[in-house]
């Protein structure tokens, strides 16, 4: 491994969310104001993911009073805080620019229905059930 690939493997984030185009995200990112630093909140739907490594980035779009606003964020950015994926969009490219062209229920996306595997919610539950039987059996069994 040369130089660069270990400086750019050190810079990359370890909890990355896997993003695909049709996701509806909310990007936690952190805006300075002169002295001051806040975290500004950006929901809207991926339109791209691009690039690899630690130059991967995604395109996210949202309509703000009619307005459609569209912001690049770099996925291992130091100035985003985290990624929340809030629905999985269920569509067929892998660039969705004829978003831009559709308006309220046209730019509607269809939502994955299928489990992902890396959320954990789906997981834990089905965890806690299979051991309140054993903990059950148990007692009647004395």
């Amino acid at each position: 491994m040369n130089v660069i690939q270990q400086l750019e493997k050190e810079q990359q984030k370890k909890k990355v969310p896997a993003l695909r185009a049709g996701d509806t995200v909310k990007v936690h990112a952190k805006v300075v104001e002169g002295t001051r630093e806040r975290i500004q909140v950006f929901e809207g739907t991926v339109i791209r993911v691009t690039g690899g490594g630690l130059r991967q980035n995604f395109t996210v779009r949202r309509v703000t009073h009619g307005v459609g606003v569209e912001r690049t964020f770099m996925i291992h950015s130091p100035r985003i805080d985290k990624i929340d994926v809030l629905r999985h969009g269920d569509v067929r490219q892998g660039r969705l620019y004829y978003l831009r062209g559709k308006v309220g229920r046209e730019a509607r996306i269809r939502e994955r229905r299928r489990l992902v595997a890396e959320s954990p919610e789906a997981e834990e539950p089905a965890e806690e059930a299979a051991e309140v039987p054993e903990e059950a059996a148990a007692p009647e069994g004395s």
